[in-house]
């Protein structure tokens, strides 16, 4: 039997599992908890193929010292992948435990398993008496794994501490002797650092030492408020040669389709029929959307803490830690076995955020600090201006229509930075310090991940329906002005949104019902099964006051893994306000249902704020919005209510995390139309541009 991926790249059982004889069962994921609940769905697994209680599972935080190298925590595929390997495992172990004891209890009767306890014939031993290192230390040799299960809700294994307010986030860490270190930002991307007067900070009695290389630099001192100072002084006492290279921020589109490309032909469905026997195109219709750039926005700014001792230690909340163990060795000149990652939590993110980029920093600033602990926080404008951005894109559809309104053929095209930039993955770290060295490292030119992983930019861009003929070409932006990268669902969020106003369009302009129409196109019953679920759930059909509009949205992620309807309501007055969304998925087999109503119910939250607020402001010299003003969120009052429907089947488990994003934000958006009359194709949906849309219909 062939090995799951991850446990395959690490197939010995004793790096993924481990029993103590305290009573434990202690897991190995290489997976990372973000706040999406992932180490209790992955506990749940262990638990339930070992006959264990959840209470009795330890998932313990990944590092590179220890942990199988899973990659990145990305791409809504921990359930799929790591879930996988820790069955195959826990199997295994399973079985080698269960041998030993009926050794032990000189039965060959069948045993059973509660808790950890193993019983046969009225005698009984425990993983935890039989807990041998020894035993597991072999390779996994493929043996038919348990049959998963669907699961029950569970209480999550993350959220005490974080209720509670006990210390867990990395922002939380205190190692002895620590010293505290705050960087000075370059102003703009592509600035350099000419000089700077240093003398009167460095000669501060609480300022350790300010450090510079080239255009890097930053400050080490004795207290979190002190270094925060001195940063504050040293960059009043910077010149700074600043170069206006961002595009014009009101023309992003036209900036886009003018730039150099590599343009892919993405994906094709079935070819139109010859031109003889091909029916007559009756109407084409065509429209244009565009996404501003968008930015992370997590509540606590990136932090990490390192140190220089015997290898190179650093604590940080980065989503990949070996592919940051790759970038520090490659960008400190050390060979990776001197450098040690470990895994802490941190705020909340969905992408490639600043946390390999504050660990870059405070590994640069611990090797000046004489073997203390160094720890650097970012602050709140370093986050909103200095992070990876999710690319600004555009998007054009063309449909061509028979008499009766059916599409004959469907054209997506696409202009996009790539979406990737993580670290790990070049010949030259990926990580903001590195490029403002002296001596700098080259800077990455943002790339899609392939279409095996689903893509970047052109992810969902493939119809999710079963219309004859489809083209997908994406023109990958070459010139990236602003630093680009992944963020949540990548380039769905537009793809979806686009397409899935355009097949309200195409239905309207056939004289159908939305919903009728997509049930009609739907590829199968799965697609057709969430789709009524999230009608039937919101009361498709009911008569809704003035100002107040409904509409649907719905794809399957990555068109490979979960799908997601998703119903908006909206009231529309001087402001678009969210005021209801129910959202009806099906991920396969549920572990954890609770946790996958969350990630669904988070999406969705997450993606109406970058509907209906988001964008990253700028002007040619640099970013602009640095707080909370210039880049407003959704506040807790403005959240709007939701309600998850789970359509279950038999399906293999798929992740959950970024399914609902596209469909949200396109709901809204034929919500928008189904208020007012009008269309908005350009994200985010304010007043301003709802208002010329209202202007352009009746100047016509």
């Amino acid at each position: 039997m062939t090995l799951p991926a991850a446990l395959a790249g690490t197939p010995r059982l004793d790096r993924w599992l481990r029993f103590d004889p305290g009573g434990w069962a202690e897991v190995f994921s290489g997976k990372v908890e973000l706040g999406q609940g992932i180490h209790t769905a992955l506990a749940q697994i262990v638990a339930n193929t070992l006959g264990v209680g959840l209470d009795q599972v330890r998932m313990v935080a990944p590092s590179t010292a220890r942990s199988p190298d899973e990659g990145v925590t990305s791409g809504s595929l921990s359930v799929q992948h790591s879930g996988a390997a820790l069955r195959q495992v826990c199997t295994e172990a399973r079985a080698l435990y269960l041998a030993r004891a009926a050794d032990r209890l000189v039965t060959t009767a069948r045993l059973e398993v509660e808790r950890g306890v193993i019983r046969a014939e009225g005698r009984q031993t425990s993983y935890w008496e039989l807990a041998d290192a020894v035993l597991l230390d072999r390779d996994a040799t493929g043996r038919p794994a348990s049959e998963a299960r669907p699961g029950r809700g569970a209480p999550r294994l993350d959220l005490p501490d974080k209720v509670f307010g006990r210390p867990r986030f990395i922002h939380d860490l205190r190692l002895p002797g620590m010293l505290h270190g705050r960087m000075v930002r370059l102003p703009s991307p592509g600035a350099l650092l000419l000089e700077v007067d240093a003398a009167a900070v460095g000669a501060r009695e609480d300022v350790v030492a300010v450090v510079r290389d080239g255009s890097l630099l930053g400050v080490l001192a004795a207290s979190e408020a002190a270094a925060e100072a001195a940063a504050s002084m040293l960059a009043v006492v910077c010149r700074w040669e600043v170069p206006a290279l961002l595009p014009d921020a009101d023309d992003l589109t036209g900036w886009l389709r003018a730039q150099p490309v590599e343009t892919q032909s993405v994906a094709e469905g079935t070819p139109p029929p010859s031109h003889g026997n091909q029916p007559p195109i009756a109407r084409t219709l065509r429209q244009r959307f565009a996404k501003p750039y968008l930015a992370h926005a997590s509540i606590g700014p990136s932090c990490a803490l390192a140190q220089w001792s015997e290898k190179l230690m650093v604590w940080t909340h980065s989503q990949g830690i070996f592919n940051l163990r790759r970038d520090l060795a490659l960008a400190f000149a050390l060979p990776e076995a001197a450098v040690v990652v470990q895994h802490v939590e941190g705020s909340g993110c969905y992408g490639h955020n600043p946390a390999d980029d504050v660990a870059f920093d405070a590994a640069w600033l611990a090797r000046a600090a004489g073997g203390a602990p160094v720890r650097v926080q970012w602050s709140r404008a370093d986050e909103l201006g200095c992070a990876p951005f999710s690319p600004a894109m555009a998007v054009e559809i063309e449909a061509d229509l028979d008499t009766a309104g059916d599409v004959l053929e469907w054209r997506h095209t696409i202009w996009s930075n790539g979406h990737g930039t993580r670290p790990g993955r070049g010949s030259s770290p990926a990580l903001l310090g590195a490029w403002a060295l002296a001596e700098p490292f080259e800077r990455q030119t943002a790339v899609n991940a392939s279409r095996a992983s689903g893509g970047g930019a052109e992810r969902n861009a493939a119809p999710s329906y079963a219309f004859p003929s489809w083209r997908v070409t994406n023109h990958r932006v070459l010139p990236m002005p602003l630093r680009s990268s992944a963020m949540r669902s990548l380039g769905a969020l537009l793809n979806v949104f686009a397409a899935e106003q355009m097949v309200d369009q195409v239905a309207l302009a056939a004289g159908q019902d939305p919903l009728a129409y997509r049930l009609h196109w739907a590829p199968d019953e799965r697609a057709r099964a969430v789709l009524s679920r999230a009608a039937a759930e919101a009361g498709w059909g009911d008569t809704l006051a003035e100002g107040i509009g409904r509409g649907i949205g719905f794809a399957r992620y990555k068109n490979t893994g979960a799908y997601c309807a998703v119903v908006a309501e909206i009231e529309a007055g001087a402001e678009i306000r969210a005021r209801r969304l129910t959202v009806a998925c099906d991920v396969g087999l549920v572990v954890d249902p609770d946790g996958v109503a969350n990630q669904m119910e988070g999406g969705a939250i997450q993606a109406t704020s970058w509907a209906l607020k988001e964008a990253v402001q700028f002007d040619r010299e640099g970013v602009t919005s640095l707080d909370w003003e210039g880049y407003p969120i959704l506040r807790f009052s403005e959240v709007p209510n939701v309600s998850v429907h789970i359509v279950a089947s038999g399906a293999p488990s798929v992740g959950a995390g970024e399914a609902s994003v596209g469909p949200t934000a396109a709901s809204l958006a034929n919500a928008v139309a189904s208020a007012l009359g009008v269309r908005v194709r350009e994200l985010p949906l304010r007043a301003e541009r709802i208002v010329a849309a209202m202007d352009e219909v009746g100047g016509r």
